[in-house]
């Protein structure tokens, strides 16, 4: 809190003033919300430099700023950037344009965003923002959940497995005392021996329908992809990663708390009845953390939890909390490229403003 607490008191005195002096016009408050949260994103920091060959490249760091007050404003298409750039002289200058014929076409807007996208850039600042403000910190709670993201792509057809020759055996009943083979490992049960990158390479991210029960029991459909994250108690999100949405819950779940361990020092992870397994359970508390996993219901009533975890677990609402806010201010729920990759830089984009401004609210 005190960190935060200063680079607020950094962004009125010193930067406010400053700002005030450069721009041709007053701040409206939703100017001062995005130079407040480019002053702690500081996306610019983590462009790398153009190759100079050829024709030299648009300004990318001003790019990159862009994208992040395109999520700010919410808006839904880089068409729609491209104008209230052109149109607006504060918000030109904010993001680095200080004339108007710096702002670039719309195509190399397209450009700059697939580099973003493909280069890892946007995971390099969410993982320094976590670092730089929650490193240090002790996290009660690590909620985990996904959300649906609908997509404007063809889903992609299933892959049809190869046809194995069905294993061979003795004829009639099987010799006294011997055992049969053990069955093949699981998913899950791989994942307990590999490191986040490969579990997380194993799993499908190609676009496809997808079915989610809600919390009154209907069952609904989506094509596109689904997003799952780490949230802490003060809903910042710690760790996000984008699957195909036909991938269950449980099967991002171990790569995805040791992706968030490396990162933060946690007591608790709560995951509701879709986390439910016995490999998942174990790898965290590998960790050294306490999962507090809502059961599942395996023919029969339902079990409960004990009454301290159940009040711990009323704790997990914080992820629907910022789900919801990353699709209705945040630019979620307007997804218009297409691919795993550029839907996950999307995605990293809201998320990054959304990390800053509940770092001000904190503090505001």
């Amino acid at each position: 809190m005190d960190t935060i607490a200063g680079i607020w008191n950094r962004i009125q005195a010193t930067l406010f003033p400053h700002l005030l002096a450069y721009l041709p016009q007053p701040l409206t408050e939703q100017e001062k919300q995005l130079a407040a949260i480019l002053e702690i994103v500081r996306i610019e920091e983590f462009v790398g430099l153009p190759n100079w060959r050829g024709r030299p490249p648009a300004d990318r760091p001003a790019l990159a700023r862009a994208f992040v007050a395109k999520a700010v404003y919410d808006l839904p298409t880089t068409k729609r950037l491209v104008q209230m750039l052109r149109a607006a002289p504060n918000l030109r200058r904010l993001c680095g344009f200080a004339r108007l014929d710096q702002v670039p076409s719309e195509a190399t807007f397209s450009r700059a965003f697939d580099q973003f996208a493909t280069s890892g850039l946007l995971e390099r600042v969410h993982q320094a923002l976590v670092k730089q403000y929650l490193g240090s910190e002790l996290i009660g709670h690590i909620s985990r959940d996904s959300t649906e993201v609908e997509a404007r792509e063809k889903a992609a057809p299933k892959p049809q497995p190869e046809p194995q020759a069905p294993p061979r055996r003795g004829r009639g009943r099987p010799r006294k005392g011997s055992e049969p083979p053990p069955p093949s490992p699981t998913r899950l049960e791989q994942q307990l021996t590999q490191t986040p990158e490969e579990a997380l390479a194993q799993l499908p991210t190609a676009c496809a329908w997808g079915a989610k029960r809600d919390s009154h029991g209907n069952l609904h459909f989506w094509k596109g992809y689904k997003f799952h994250t780490d949230v802490m108690d003060a809903g910042l999100p710690l760790t996000a990663v984008t699957t195909a949405a036909n991938v269950h819950d449980s099967q991002v779940a171990i790569p995805l708390a040791r992706r968030t361990a490396g990162r933060v020092t946690g007591l608790y992870e709560l995951m509701d009845s879709a986390y439910d397994a016995g490999p998942i359970d174990r790898a965290v508390r590998a960790l050294g953390h306490v999962p507090i996993i809502a059961p599942n219901r395996r023919g029969g009533d339902r079990p409960s939890l004990a009454p301290a975890a159940q009040q711990r677990f009323k704790e997990r609402t914080v992820v629907e909390r910022v789900y919801s806010r990353l699709k209705d201010e945040f630019g979620g729920r307007h997804v218009r490229v297409r691919g795993h990759t550029k839907v996950h830089g999307h995605l990293m984009f809201g998320l990054l403003a959304l990390f800053a401004d509940q770092l001000l609210k904190l503090v505001t």
